[in-house]
């Protein structure tokens, strides 16, 4: 049979089939088995997501239900267990640096499909993704030690790993601390034709926590952590395309650049919660602080250097160009919040969060001669500064009303309020003499959700779904006739599903069809240069998801889940030169991914497995299709296997990720100069086949 799987979207402990929502879930065993090293290498094996990469890990966007990040906000929220991470605001560049975690010591990834602004707030318009990590045992003593190695072609060296975990009981069935580590090396197989150099994308993640876990009563769990991750990459992945032919210009696997692109970003995040049952009820207080430091270094040579001439009225040639981009963000939050117990009949929810966010966006680009040198008279070309700070605080509720044994009605209301202060502080050569603009914005939005649930039989569920979420607005750049600030983004999503157990729990089959209405859609437009918000007009989403798991005999287990997901412009938006009916950037239409699975006994305690799965993605668009300058990215799929062997203290691993090694692009984007004239299509490449070998030992 099909094992249950817990799931805690309602914010209750709640088996994930008979929740009136669209959810998937990843086991933290069933990622490891490819043992990927961010989101982008096992994302796709959950339908309906679609994830755009930078070409390194911690450079991703994530998008739901063809609700694409057109503008510089998240439309899907990000969770660690009873936390959100990731900027409300609109400059903290939240949309393409998702919370991108390196997946060890995860329990699972949930992933929630559909507006989830009721009990999540704002930034959930397309969903939620949220993964839950594991908690100390309070009986129990473990240590768990591992490391891999492995291979990916045309890389420069061998790519490892060492990782480890110790559960230790401080007072037994009563307090326990756990603390986990990793530290992941991966070797660059991307080179530079215009340098010269060779295997310029090396990255290295490590991150360390610690979660002591402690119940000093009956009635009260105390649980709290302290995590820390750092991403570091030279360059990324990007190979450069001709615009004319669409082919590599110098290989595959070659680059155009003169100048290094590296990527950095540290998360330090410290969490307190504690549960305490009250009986008629569970009062819950979830505390978090957390900080974020990310800077991405982009070579603007070709964008900027060309420029020189004209700036100088030809005195200086053409240059280079380091455009620099740093991102602070300090965030604390409060939630506490009133759960009753899990019974039949009624159940209610209520609940208060708060909110503190500052951040910081640093953008530095230089002017400097071929050899490197800088140029005095052009130095800096821009320095800006845009601190923001953001406050929300927000009133929660739900409620779940049985009418009958068989049906039942779920209900619930959000009320928040935010309020942001901003400044523009600016100078250089592009941006002219030095000024300091401050900004403020407030608004009130209320969100809902309506469920109505009926239990077929005791197998079979149906549902409906009605709900709405935004995304938050805030101050606008200084510029003339640009509107001082702008509106949040609203939808409301309509949706209906059924879930299902059949053939003795042997069949899992899920599947819901949805249509979302999003208005007042914010975008980046951009006038001389200057990029600002604002409001775009409408848009609408429309499709269907699937997704089965089946036990056909004893020791196999196959899965297929897909997408279908057709989202558009309801209206004409100029600033990103959209029509009405064009399909929104970013979203493929179509998606599926195929696993099978086969363990069996060997000797004695120890078992074996074979595993294979298929995940393919079809083509995207990097702008709407009436924009001269979009791009199509191709369709593509890859092919994983894996292989084991383990009894309860050794497990073995052999993985291929990218099996037939694939040539594809996963993003495109295409360089054009501050003159109008189009350079290259950079093209981020999907990491080629790598081969490994993992260990993990139990004690």
């Amino acid at each position: 049979m099909l094992e249950e799987i817990i799931v805690t979207a309602q914010k209750r402990l709640e088996n994930l089939q008979t929740v009136p929502a669209s959810i998937s879930v990843l086991s933290g065993e069933r990622i490891a088995k490819a043992s990927p090293s961010g989101l982008a290498d096992y994302a796709a094996y959950l339908p309906g997501i679609a994830i755009r990469s930078g070409g390194s890990p911690g450079q991703v966007s994530v998008s739901l239900r063809g609700i694409s990040t057109i503008g510089p906000g998240a439309t899907v929220g990000t969770y660690i267990d009873d936390t959100p991470l990731g900027s409300s605001a609109n400059y903290a560049r939240a949309a393409i640096y998702a919370l991108d975690l390196f997946p060890y010591d995860i329990e699972q990834v949930e992933l929630l499909r559909g507006p989830q602004g009721t009990l999540y707030g704002a930034s959930t318009m397309g969903g939620l993704l949220k993964y839950v990590t594991r908690k100390p045992v309070l009986d129990d003593t473990q240590m768990k030690l591992g490391s891999e190695l492995s291979g990916t072609d045309g890389a420069g060296g061998a790519n490892w790993g060492v990782r480890g975990q110790i559960n230790l009981p401080v007072i037994q069935d009563r307090m326990a601390v756990q603390a986990s580590f990793y530290r992941q090396k991966n070797e660059g197989y991307i080179d530079n034709s215009r340098t010269g150099s060779q295997d310029i994308n090396p990255s290295t993640q490590k991150g360390a926590r610690v979660s002591v876990l402690w119940r000093p009563t009956a009635p009260v769990t105390v649980r709290l952590s302290a995590m820390f991750q750092n991403v570091d990459s030279r360059n990324n992945s990007v190979v450069a395309y001709d615009i004319a032919t669409d082919q590599p210009i110098a290989g595959r696997l070659d680059s155009r650049y003169y100048l290094d692109q590296p990527f950095t970003k540290d998360l330090d995040l410290y969490t307190a919660s504690v549960d305490w049952d009250l009986d008629f009820a569970t009062l819950t207080s979830a505390s978090s602080y957390s900080k974020a430091e990310t800077q991405t270094v982009q070579d603007a040579s070709a964008i900027y250097g060309v420029a020189y001439p004209i700036l100088t009225r030809g005195l200086v040639p053409a240059g280079l160009s380091r455009f620099t981009l740093s991102l602070d963000h300090e965030k604390f939050t409060q939630e506490v919040r009133l759960t009753s117990p899990t019974r039949d009949g009624f159940e209610w929810m209520l609940g208060g969060f708060y909110t503190k966010e500052d951040s910081t966006n640093l953008q530095y680009a230089t002017a400097q001669s071929m050899n490197g040198t800088v140029i005095s008279a052009l130095n800096p070309l821009a320095d800006a500064s845009l601190p923001s700070t953001y406050k929300e605080v927000a009133v929660f509720g739900n409620a779940t009303l049985a009418l009958t044994d068989r049906f039942d009605v779920t209900a619930g209301l959000r009320w928040a309020r935010n309020e942001q202060d901003f400044e523009q502080i600016s100078q250089g050569v592009l941006l002219g003499a030095p000024i300091r603009v401050p900004g403020q914005s407030s608004e009130n939005v209320t969100t809902f959700m309506v469920s109505p649930r009926f239990r077929v039989d005791d197998d079979v569920m149906l549902y409906v779904r009605v709900a709405s979420s935004y995304r938050p607005g805030g101050p606008n750049v200084t510029l003339p006739n640009v509107p001082p600030s702008v509106d949040a983004d609203t939808l409301v999503s309509y949706e209906t599903g059924v879930k299902s157990t059949l053939f003795d729990g042997r069949l899992q089959a899920n599947a819901t069809v949805f249509y979302v209405d999003w208005d007042d859609v914010q975008i980046s437009a951009s006038s001389g240069g200057f990029t600002y918000l604002q409001n775009g007009g409408k848009a609408k989403s429309a499709g269907l998801e699937f997704e089965t798991v089946f036990i056909p005999v004893d020791g196999w287990r196959l899965g297929a889940n897909g997408a279908y997901t057709d989202p558009t412009f309801a209206s004409d938006v100029p600033a990103v030169g959209a029509a009405d009916g064009d399909h929104l950037p970013l979203i493929p239409k179509y998606s599926f991914a195929l696993t099978a699975d086969y363990g069996w006994d060997v000797v004695g305690d120890w078992g074996a497995n074979v595993g294979a799965g298929y995940r393919w993605t079809g083509a995207v668009n990097s702008l709407p299709e009436s924009s001269p300058l979009f791009v199509r990215t191709k369709s593509y799929g890859v092919l994983d296997l894996n292989a084991g062997v383990s009894n309860d203290m050794v497990a073995l691993r052999l993985y291929v990720r990218n099996a037939t090694n694939s040539h594809a692009t996963t993003a495109a984007s295409l360089i054009t100069t501050a003159l109008g004239s189009s350079v290259q299509i950079d093209r981020t490449v999907f990491q080629p086949r790598t081969i490994g070998l993992s260990l993990d030992i139990t004690y």
